[in-house]
């Protein structure tokens, strides 16, 4: 089959290649993919910046986000059939989205959102989960809290935004003037453009921040939050409970702490709080968040979608920061791009 497959680290490290099936386990189901998304953390993956502790197997695929047909089930699947038409985002060190076949542990699968195209359903795995286990599992978002959300028109903050105004929260986010109506339509209540002030200046008393794009952007973050408050970074540095979570060695809890020491200070002093998140794959959440799109709670937002013959060009699109809102997606099915 064909597929994008990581060689080496480094920006040039993946390439088209034909490799084979992927093999099926009893608790697996194969996929043929319909379509994938692309998300920064490819990148990240493919330059080797976890490779400490996401110990791939050179040559891997790559891709985090797939949408599908189930064409095969193992001996121990239940829940799933061939012919289901179905998304995840397949748990760390058996993603493999950019290929014409994938096999998917079942407890990381869910049935499609009916009211989405295969298409739509590829964008919104790792986000919606992202969404989900930021507000819901370690902020746990109360009606009338209030959360700022930083990269409003992205693929992580357009659906955050909608996740949070369906918990009950006040929304605030940061965009540039391209994009306010966007934002504003997806729920946002306060949208400060960036390209004309400055958040920290306006903004105060905030629950929650979600924080997208690190260093001194999630220093000030800090300082808007009300005491008690909550700072969670999807992009670093990373902590201790990163370690932990994906079963690494003690020492690199300690190394990870040294690396988020200062911002951990720098949040005590303020007397608010510091975590960073690194999303987790859950075929029962995504369910749960299934039933939010076919009930038009959440919608998903495509910036672009490209062939599945120019995963590296759509690659490519998304790092250099030409995205517009939302995700970039990758499909088996050729459009006129």
């Amino acid at each position: 089959m064909k597929a994008f497959v990581v060689e080496k680290y480094g920006k040039d490290g993946v390439h088209a290649a034909e490799v084979p099936e992927p093999t099926v386990g009893d608790r697996d189901v194969l996929v043929r993919v319909s379509a994938a998304s692309i998300n920064p953390l490819d990148k990240l993956v493919r330059n080797g910046e976890f490779k400490q502790i996401l110990k791939y197997k050179l040559p891997f695929v790559l891709g985090h986000d797939v949408a599908g047909v189930v064409t095969r089930v193992g001996s121990a699947v239940h829940g799933l059939n061939v012919g289901d038409e179905v998304y995840a985002r397949p748990r760390d060190l058996r993603v493999g989205g950019f290929a014409e076949f994938i096999a998917i542990d079942m407890d990381d699968v869910a049935p499609k959102p009916a009211s989405l195209t295969l298409q739509e359903a590829a964008a919104v795995p790792l986000v919606a989960l992202a969404a989900w286990q930021v507000l819901v599992d370690r902020a746990q978002v109360k009606p009338g809290q209030k959360v700022l959300i930083h990269a409003g028109a992205g693929g992580l903050g357009s659906t955050v935004i909608q996740l949070a105004k369906h918990l009950g929260a006040t929304v605030a986010t940061t965009t540039d003037t391209d994009t306010e109506k966007l934002v504003r339509s997806l729920g946002a209540d306060v949208v400060v453009d960036y390209t004309k002030e400055d958040f920290s200046k306006v903004l105060s008393g905030y629950d929650l921040v979600l924080d997208a794009l690190g260093g001194a952007n999630l220093e000030k973050s800090l300082t808007v939050l009300k005491p008690g408050g909550l700072a969670i970074s999807v992009v670093g540095p990373p902590d201790a409970g990163f370690a932990k979570q994906l079963g690494a060695p003690s020492f690199l809890g300690l190394v990870m702490n040294v690396l988020s020491r200062k911002v951990r200070k720098q949040a005590k002093a303020l007397g608010v709080r510091y975590q960073f998140l690194f999303m987790q794959a859950n075929g029962s959440q995504l369910r749960k968040l299934g039933a939010l799109y076919d009930s038009g709670k959440l919608r998903p937002v495509i910036d672009r979608t490209f062939p599945f013959d120019r995963t590296l060009e759509a690659m490519a699109h998304v790092e250099q920061g030409r995205t517009k809102a939302g995700k970039v997606v990758v499909s088996m099915v050729p459009d006129n791009d």
